[in-house]
């Protein structure tokens, strides 16, 4: 249909049969002119809104991301550790600050073939400058050996220790740590002291010298007066 039958269409509904269709167009005409003027304009301020809203939004967005990543970077320390025995290549390996055990075995290329990986703890957290030995198999069936060897040892020197001096004493001037060990009261780490005494001071002159080592107080010397001897 035609601009102008329209019009007079619209002219008979609304009874304007006797207004001039010149007329009418010219209104019309200027209804669209103002509803596009009108459409512009809030096209505009929505858009002008948009640009306002826009720009404080990044402007936090962006902030709240530097912030954020500010927080998040952090110094990590780095500790230096020493891991040998049954692994793939012993050497000093660079860990961060929390590794455990197990880890710093795994940066030496994990266990090798025949490790006692029973034998260590492996959640513990490492030091900065520590050695983290990992024994073999044939290590720890060696070390149970010595120690039943030990045990015997100990065992013999008890029965013969009678022969060391006169009344079945042990001379604590001759006497070694296994023959001292037997004493009551008086363990490897004390027998040591007292052989490192006599080498560095001379011989025991009287059974109560033995209170010069250290760790050897009246109540323990009480405890071995009548098992020792000085000749």
């Amino acid at each position: 249909m035609s601009f102008q039958r329209s019009a007079e269409s619209w002219r008979a509904k609304l009874h304007l049969s006797k207004t001039r269709t010149p007329v009418l167009m010219g209104v019309t005409a200027l209804a669209v002119v103002v509803l596009v003027v009108a459409g512009k304009m809030l096209l505009d301020a929505a858009s002008s809104d948009g640009f306002a809203l826009e720009g404080p939004v990044a402007e936090s967005s962006s902030k709240g991301t530097g912030e954020l990543a500010g927080e998040e970077v952090s110094e990590v320390r780095m500790l230096r550790v020493h891991v040998g025995g049954a692994v793939a290549v012993s050497g000093v390996y660079e860990v961060s600050e929390g590794s455990r055990v197990l880890d710093v075995v795994e940066a030496a290329g994990g266990f090798a073939e025949g490790a006692a990986c029973d034998s260590l703890n492996l959640a513990r957290e490492v030091a900065d400058g520590e050695q983290v030995l990992v024994p073999s198999q044939a290590d720890r069936a060696a070390a149970a050996a010595s120690e039943t060897a030990a045990g015997s040892l100990a065992g013999g020197t008890a029965g013969s220790a009678g022969a060391l001096a006169e009344g079945g004493r042990v001379n604590i001037n001759t006497a070694s740590v296994a023959q001292l060990d037997t004493l009551p009261g008086v363990g490897v780490s004390t027998a040591e002291k007292i052989i490192a005494d006599r080498e560095a001071n001379g011989p025991f002159k009287t059974v109560e010298d033995l209170k010069r080592v250290a760790g050897i107080g009246d109540k323990k010397f009480a405890a071995l007066a009548d098992a020792i001897s000085v000749g």
